[in-house]
């Protein structure tokens, strides 16, 4: 029911470049500190998301219930769209990704979890509901946000803790490191937002988009007038909304790679992420190892989407 790799990974339009769930994940391993663990990959996150689901499913099966997991998208079109996307063949089929978004929206107006859920008498969806959260019997997590020093919390327990201590181990120490890590870019954000280089390569992509015929300052500016002019168009409109979308979708994937937008961006956040001081680095270690092992667990518990 719920992106929980996914959520951890929303961050601000500049910053956050092409995270993924613990810290910077640039896809180029010599853009990374050699001696700090690998950030997984997207397709990798899924698999881990998709794991848990199963544990999940499985868990609540042994109380008597059904839960449907979530695998209506192929790994194709589960791609996330990051500030930089520069994945021609991707624009040129999905666009942005705005059909993929509205079609997971019906998706989850209608959840097959929770049209099970309403299906129950009033005391079944109660034995539900304590399976898959614990009822009153949770575990309170708590963390403090980078920066800000704002405590969260979270209430976990059911099934959903089962699933999360089976790929995690301490949930506790899962959800503080996360919390931390993904909360690091707020650090830094104004200075790579004011970074020359990195403005640079963002005023070289705005450049190759006006020869193209499309001025934007940059790939955000892009995206919001795409789903301005899809509003505005309305489903009477869908057809020749999602025609602009692919087309500036598809000029914007090439200005990128033209200007190595990726890159640049990659390697200033990343050097940014290096200045942090070492408790916040020791943080994203602990993170990006926890994935790991998450993930490593998950490979024996679901296959890769197709």
């Amino acid at each position: 029911m719920r992106r929980a790799l996914a959520a951890l990974c929303a961050v601000a339009a500049v910053t956050g470049v092409v995270a993924t769930g613990c810290g910077t994940g640039t896809g180029d391993p010599a853009a990374a500190r050699q001696d700090r663990p690998r950030p997984l990959t997207w397709q990798q996150e899924l698999r881990v998301e998709d794991a848990e689901q199963r544990l999940t499913a499985r868990c609540m099966q042994r109380h008597g219930f059904t839960y449907a997991e979530d695998r209506a998208l192929t790994l194709r079109e589960s791609m996330p769209v990051r500030y930089v996307q520069d994945d021609v063949a991707w624009a040129e089929a999905y666009g942005y990704g705005g059909r993929i978004e509205a079609r997971q929206e019906r998706r989850r107006l209608h959840h097959p979890v929770a049209v099970y859920r309403q299906g129950l008498s009033a005391a079944h969806r109660a034995a539900f509901d304590e399976a898959l959260d614990g009822g009153d019997r949770f575990q309170v997590l708590s963390a403090t946000l980078p920066g800000s020093g704002r405590e969260v919390r979270k209430r976990l327990g059911g099934c959903t803790a089962e699933a999360e201590k089976a790929l995690y181990g301490d949930p506790g120490t899962w959800f503080r490191v996360s919390k931390t890590a993904t909360g690091l870019n707020a650090l830094y954000a104004g200075d790579l937002r004011r970074d020359r280089r990195l403005a640079g390569a963002v005023a070289a992509w705005s450049r190759c988009m006006k020869k193209a015929g499309l001025s934007y300052p940059d790939p955000q500016a892009a995206r919001d007038a795409v789903r301005e002019n899809t509003a505005r168009l309305g489903p009477a409109g869908a057809g020749r909304a999602f025609a602009v979308e692919k087309a500036t979708a598809v000029a914007d994937a090439r200005c990128a790679r033209a200007t190595s937008l990726r890159s640049v961006a990659a390697a200033r956040e990343t050097s940014y992420v290096d200045r942090l001081p070492g408790r916040y680095g020791e943080a994203l270690d602990t993170c990006r190892r926890l994935q790991r092992q998450a993930y490593d667990r998950a490979v024996r518990i679901v296959p890769q989407r197709a």
